[in-house]
C-alpha cells in the first residue's frame, strides 16, 4: 500500500528557483496534453502498464515495473516534490482522457538558471503517437517562458536510441556522453549523453518549430 510522506524536509535554497512554488499545483495544457501534479491516486492507473508493460522502464534505473517498485516509485516521486527536488507531472491524453505515463523537472539551480525534464515515460499506446512533443512543449514553454530558464538539459541513456531521437527531433543538441556515470534497471554500469535547448534557441527556432510539428498532427 502506498503511504503519503510527511511534508518535512528542508532543502538548500540554491536548488530552488525564486518563481518555481513546489507547494503550487501547476496544470500545463493545450488541445491533446494535460500534465498535472503527480499524485497517490495516480498509483492505481499506473498499475496495468506497470504490470503488463515492464519493459517501458527497460532503460530506466529506478522503474515502476512490478508491484513493489510502483509503489516505491510513487512515493518517491511524490517525497521528491515535498523535499522540493523534484516536480513529478502525471501525464493526460486528451484524446481519450487517460493517463499515459509521467514525467518531471529536476535540478532545479536558481543561480545558473538551469533545469532538466527526465524520468519521461509514456504506455505503449501512447508512444510514437505525438503525445510527447506535446508534452515537451508545453514543459519546455512553461520552463523559458514562466520560470525564465536559461537552459533546459535532458539526460539519456545512450543506448536509449529512441529516447535520444526523440530528444535531437524537439531541438536537443547533443553535449556530450558522461561515460560510465549510472545503472540501469538490471544494475549495468551504462554511459549517459547529455543534451540541451538554450532560452535563445527556443525563442529563436525551436518554439516555432515544435508549434508547426503540433499543428500538423
Amino acid at each position: 500500500m502506498v503511504q503519503a510522506v510527511p511534508r518535512n524536509a528542508v532543502v538548500a535554497k540554491e536548488m530552488v528557483a525564486k518563481n518555481f512554488d513546489f507547494g503550487e499545483e501547476y496544470i500545463l495544457e493545450n488541445d491533446r496534453a494535460l500534465l498535472r501534479p503527480l499524485e497517490l491516486s495516480d498509483r492505481d492507473a499506473f498499475l496495468p502498464y506497470s504490470v503488463s508493460e515492464p519493459e517501458i522502464w527497460t532503460f530506466n534505473s529506478a522503474g515502476a515495473n512490478g508491484v513493489e517498485n510502483l509503489d516505491k516509485y510513487v512515493v518517491n516521486a511524490i517525497r521528491q516534490r515535498q523535499d522540493e527536488r523534484e516536480y513529478p507531472f502525471t501525464v493526460i491524453d486528451k484524446n481519450d482522457q487517460s493517463v499515459a505515463g509521467s514525467t518531471r523537472f529536476y535540478a532545479i539551480l536558481l543561480e545558473n538558471k538551469t533545469i532538466e525534464i527526465g524520468y519521461t515515460w509514456y504506455a505503449k499506446r501512447y508512444q510514437r503517437t505525438g503525445l510527447n512533443k506535446h508534452c515537451k512543449f508545453l514543459l519546455l514553454k512553461f520552463a523559458f517562458e514562466d520560470l525564465g530558464m536559461e537552459r533546459v538539459a535532458f539526460a539519456v541513456n545512450s543506448k536509449n536510441e529512441a529516447s535520444l531521437n526523440a530528444v535531437k527531433s524537439i531541438g536537443g543538441v547533443l553535449e556530450g556522453t558522461l561515460r560510465n556515470c549510472h545503472t540501469d534497471a538490471s544494475g549495468n554500469r551504462i554511459d549517459v549523453a547529455r543534451l540541451s535547448i538554450l532560452k535563445s534557441e527556443w525563442h529563436d527556432v525551436v518554439k516555432d518549430s515544435l508549434l508547426q510539428r503540433l499543428s500538423e498532427k
